[in-house]
């Protein structure tokens, strides 16, 4: 009975670790007034008095706009 205990005590520490390895991370990017943009979403930026079409996307596990297009589309 107390190997049984011994064994159990000597996994914790494993077990933690494939639970803290599991563990999902909200990624995401912000506009200009702080408000939440979701990975994929694309939006008009204007920044240094130009427009352009940027998507928020991930690079190096750290969210990110890039430019995906030269101007913005009006209607």
């Amino acid at each position: 009975m107390t190997r049984i205990f011994f064994l159990s005590v000597l996994m914790l520490p494993a077990m933690a670790q494939v639970a803290a390895a599991t563990k999902t991370v909200e990624c995401y990017c912000t506009d200009k007034s702080g408000a939440r943009v979701e990975l994929g979403e694309t939006i008009c930026m204007q920044v240094d008095g130009r427009s352009f079409l940027a998507q928020c996307q991930m690079s190096l596990n750290n969210p990110m706009w890039r430019e995906v297009s030269d101007a913005c589309i009006s209607s």
